[in-house]
């Protein structure tokens, strides 16, 4: 059982302080468009009279022009890449948004969007000079139908903030994720996040009613709608989930809310091997049916990089792989008997080493932290290469082994994680520091066998920065050709998020 209990916040707080002290080291990530050897397109230079006029919109204190007010805004969280902007906005409201876009559009002036910048391929920060549209003020709730579970708030909501409002009216946001005392539901929404409970709650393509997005001329789109069924036309909503702002920029939600569960349980495995993982899903989806929430995996690398970096407990011995099952129901007594007997039966079975099941708050934000802090607790060690991929579940492990013995004594660790119930696995290579050889091992090469696995080589973190180049791994050639026409449509002059998604022509 668990003994050690540390509250979720200190874990927040100590990564926060990490890159605090990294930026105050002035130690930064090399700059994106060197990096990658990435050439700047025509657009407009912003000059002194365009940041006049932009204060003529917003107040003063809303436009950031200083260094060291701006760097936050071009670094992303893994300091991976770096931009170049010279200014950032902070509108309040999506007649602002609108004013913003029309004239940089008419400039030719590059917008990129940010909200938490939580993103881990480099879509929320600029390459170049582009202005930060950052989303932080428009974080307000509108409505919450508590009969229907529609809300309706603004893009810069904060995903955390939203789940503890609709919580007091026993409702629940639909996706749940590591970063979500940072992320946005906005830049959710952009990415089409996927997260830990999208197992029982589907993603944000099902859950989203409607959008109110601004596009690059600062036309006003009114998708806002918060009814289920509205078979009006074209659903333009889906235009702008998961095309990460370079479409048109998402300024409001109304996204369904399901019932607060009455009953939460998890339980944490330790298990011998890959294969008995998926037997052990299997069997979980018959035992557990529609109680089961949420079906996540890690190998032992993954887990005692947590714990030794982030001195986070482990309430378990340690294993091979671990598994972390979570149920959602409306009867604790009866959900609780319906765990237990499942893990008594698999533990005879032998697919389950060692276990816990616990219904206590507490003691399920303990192992909840061990897992939710995986994707952080690498970067103490040195450089890290973070890959999304969804794959088959017979193939979801292989690209594990397969690339610690490419990389051998070049990588620190090679480690998998993720969501076993929707196929997606985040693999994270450490190396000491970054290196062109590391990365030339790795990528294409990774994507290839994506490729050939019939995957996907972005499961939910999006294509971004990082990614366009690769897209065709996922994606033919007719398929391209469409989303290029979509842009050239919405955004003929390009200005919104360049460099991001698409590949260059």
């Amino acid at each position: 059982m668990i003994n050690s209990l540390t509250p979720f916040v200190t874990y927040i707080k100590n990564f926060k302080i990490l890159n605090q002290v990294r930026c105050a080291s002035q130690v930064l990530p090399q700059l994106s468009s060197e990096k990658y050897n990435v050439k700047r397109k025509s657009f407009g230079i912003i000059e002194a009279s365009d940041v006049d006029y932009f204060k003529t919109v917003l107040s003063e204190d809303r436009v950031l022009t200083d260094d060291n007010d701006v760097l936050p805004f071009n670094i992303d969280w893994i300091k991976n890449c770096r931009g170049q902007s010279k200014l950032v906005l902070k509108p309040k409201t999506t007649q602002e948004v609108s004013t913003i876009l029309k004239y940089c559009n008419q400039k030719r002036l590059a917008v990129c969007p940010q909200g938490g910048n939580t993103g881990l391929v480099g879509g929320s920060v600029p390459v170049f000079d582009e202005i930060v549209l950052s989303f932080i003020l428009m974080n307000k709730i509108i409505s919450l139908d508590e009969i229907s579970g529609a809300l309706i708030c603004e893009a810069g909501c904060i995903l955390e903030n939203l789940d503890n409002y609709v919580r007091e009216h026993n409702l629940i946001m639909p996706l749940d994720l590591g970063a979500k005392g940072s992320c946005h539901i906005g830049g959710n929404i952009s990415t089409n996040a996927g997260g830990l409970r999208l197992l029982r709650y589907g993603n944000l393509h099902g859950s989203v009613l409607g959008v109110e997005a601004v596009k690059a001329d600062g036309t006003v789109i009114d998708c806002l709608k918060s009814l289920k069924k509205d078979n009006t036309g074209y659903h333009l909503k889906h235009l702008f989930i998961g095309s990460e702002g370079t479409l048109g920029l998402v300024t409001k939600v109304a996204i369904h809310c399901p019932a607060l569960p009455k009953a939460v349980s998890v339980g944490f495995f330790g298990v011998e091997n890959f294969e008995n993982i998926l037997r052990l899903y299997a069997s979980a989806k018959s035992s557990l049916g529609e109680i089961l929430s949420a079906f996540e995996m890690a190998d032992n690398d993954s887990i005692s990089s947590t714990v030794k970096n982030l001195k986070i407990p482990n309430p378990i011995s340690d294993y091979p792989f671990y598994v972390l099952l979570e149920t959602h129901g409306s009867d604790e007594t009866h959900d609780s008997e319906k765990l237990t007997r499942f893990l008594e039966k698999e533990m005879e079975s032998g697919l389950i080493i060692d276990g816990t099941v616990t219904s206590d708050p507490a003691k399920m934000q303990t192992i909840w932290n061990l897992r939710e802090n995986i994707a952080g607790a690498g970067l103490i060690e040195g450089y890290i290469f973070k890959y999304d991929v969804s794959l088959p579940l017979r193939s979801y492990y292989n690209l594990v082994p397969l690339l610690r013995q490419r990389l051998g004594t070049k990588a620190s660790r090679v480690y998998g994680y993720g969501h076993v119930g929707d196929g997606n696995i985040h693999i994270n290579v450490v190396v000491p520091k970054y290196s062109q050889e590391a990365s030339s091992l790795l990528e294409p090469y990774i994507f290839e066998e994506v490729s050939k696995l019939k995957g996907s080589i972005s499961a939910e973190h999006g294509v971004g920065f990082r990614k366009p180049h690769f897209i065709h791994y996922s994606k033919d050639a007719n398929a391209l050709q469409l989303m290029q026409q979509l842009k050239q449509l919405m955004d003929p002059n390009g200005i919104l998020n360049p460099y991001k998604v698409l590949p260059e022509i």
